[in-house]
């Protein structure tokens, strides 16, 4: 039996995470704000050190994978704290935990919106682990007026993180696989809303093409986090897959970078 811990597993992807792994006879170390095994508020240095302490109550500090999934998609500065400064020390903190498994393993949550337009100071004052900085542009940004940058610039800075973390000794030298998943639009309850209208579903399609089946359950999200953490995967390293329905490759065309 692996144990696994999985952040945001109250809904969503990361519920559905939670309860494929389950079935599949693995333990689930579920984070959330409520309802989890560890609830605490990963926008708070305070909450992320007491998801390091909860997890090492529970788990002896021995666990086999982390799936850092906890986000927020809001236009807000606590979304760049949660979705990268969040799912960044999720993984730091937890990585000591990954050293008695026989095959340690690790991914986090990216987003199609990582393709579109970002807000360079923003990225770079992430990547720098500025957090101050990064969430007083956030501010300023809301200021500003509706710009829809800061999801994306919270995923792009992940996604930065996780191409130069991966191959680093702490990392692949230390035989820990960490990728990402790219999802697109997930019939989840934070997408409910925006589906819930004509109007909505037209202007979500004329942003973000799927042409293959449309939107997407959570549970096709969960199958590949499942695959990502499995013994099975020995060599993707750093990799940010996209899982869309077809989203990238209408964006980006020929493109593979």
């Amino acid at each position: 039996m692996r144990t696994i811990v999985v952040t945001g597993a109250a809904s969503g992807i990361g519920r559905a995470t939670k309860e494929l792994l389950e079935s599949r006879g693995d333990r689930v170390i579920g984070v959330d704000l409520r309802e989890a095994d560890v609830t605490v508020d990963l926008s708070t240095s305070e909450g992320r050190a007491a998801l390091v302490e909860g997890v090492g109550d529970l788990t002896g500090g021995r666990i086999d994978a982390i799936v850092a999934n906890a986000g927020l998609s809001h236009e807000i500065p606590v979304t760049m704290a949660v979705n990268y400064f969040g799912a960044v020390a999720t993984l730091e903190g937890l990585r000591p935990f990954l050293a008695g498994s026989e095959a340690p393993r690790a991914v986090t949550t990216s987003s199609m919106a990582s393709l579109r337009p970002s807000d360079d100071v923003l990225v770079e004052a992430a990547l720098a682990g500025d957090e101050a900085k990064a969430l007083a542009r956030a501010a300023e940004l809301v200021e500003s007026g509706p710009q829809s940058v800061i999801y994306p610039s919270s995923k792009r800075a992940l996604s930065r993180w996780l191409r130069r973390t991966a191959p680093t000794p702490a990392w692949a030298g230390a035989g820990i696989p960490i990728n990402a998943i790219a999802p697109s639009v997930v019939l989840t309850a934070m997408t409910a809303q925006m589906l819930g209208s004509e109007e909505g579903r037209d202007m979500v399609s004329s942003h973000v093409p799927m042409p293959l089946n449309g939107y997407m359950p959570p549970e096709s999200a969960a199958a590949l986090f499942a695959w990502l953490v499995s013994p099975e995967n020995t060599h993707l390293c750093g990799q940010v897959i996209f899982i869309d329905g077809g989203t990238d490759v209408v964006m980006r065309g020929d493109s593979t970078w």
